[in-house]
């Protein structure tokens, strides 16, 4: 087991969960993909692993000091504290030896602007 670390979609605060030494992640988003079905963090590891992704709370409260900084999220911050708003990490599915495409929710697409 590993500790592997996300960074919320929304403030950039990381957060962590512990999972096995292999990662099939697809990607994180603000909504749930369609047709996906989201562990919990605080679920067993292997029914977590079982399912098509997992369903974080960013650790937190919406209050003071948690809004989005200059670079937003994308500029994780370890020592942020969470905005309390739940975020998915969604992993790659097959079937048939076939990746299985999905539908992005249009609120949420992904984005590929990464900064260094």
């Amino acid at each position: 087991m590993v500790d592997v670390t996300y960074h919320c979609p929304y403030c950039g605060a990381v957060t962590g969960v512990e999972r096995e030494g292999y990662l099939d992640d697809d990607c994180v988003t603000r909504e749930p993909l369609d047709g996906w079905e989201y562990g919990s963090t605080t679920d067993d590891v292997a029914d977590r692993e079982a399912a098509d992704g997992i369903e974080f709370v960013c650790l937190g409260d919406a209050g003071e000091g948690t809004a989005v900084g200059p670079g937003g999220a994308n500029d994780p911050d370890p020592e942020k504290d969470g905005c309390g708003r739940t975020f998915y990490l969604s992993f790659r599915k097959s079937e048939g030896g076939e990746r299985v495409e999905h539908r992005t929710p249009d609120i949420d697409p992904p984005r590929f602007d990464f900064r260094p």
